[in-house]
């Protein structure tokens, strides 16, 4: 539309009487500010998209630090059974003295690393 209205409102071509050269200069204006404003919302709607990316990449961070804290803490006892569970000997074994020992260890294990984890607002 800028290109159109500029095209007809040059003087060499003499497409428009010269009363109504006026009138098309407002028309021109009217154009420009449209288009000016439009560039402005185009702008604003990629800023609020970008924001929005943004926004959702740190959500899906925090939640991603929180399935790892998780995972930490289930590990634990899964390498803790792992070890108990192979045919080797280990203190306590053959003892229920090693069950309760490995069930502790596990308790104990999975506290101090959800302590650990809270205390860095992991969890």
């Amino acid at each position: 539309m800028r290109e159109v209205t500029n095209t007809l409102m040059r003087r060499d071509l003499h497409a428009i009487h010269d009363e109504l050269m006026p009138y098309y200069h407002d028309v021109y204006d009217h154009v420009l500010r449209a288009a000016e404003w439009t560039e402005s919302l185009r702008d604003l709607v990629n800023s609020i998209l970008e924001t929005n990316l943004t926004i959702q990449g740190n959500r899906m961070n925090i939640i991603t630090k929180q399935v790892t804290s998780w995972a930490a803490i289930i590990a634990v006892p899964t390498f803790i059974t792992g070890f108990y569970g192979m045919n080797v000997p280990y203190p306590g074994f053959s003892r229920s003295v090693g069950f309760a020992t490995s069930v502790g260890v596990m308790i104990l294990a999975g506290i101090i690393l959800y302590i650990v984890f809270r205390r860095r607002n992991w969890l």
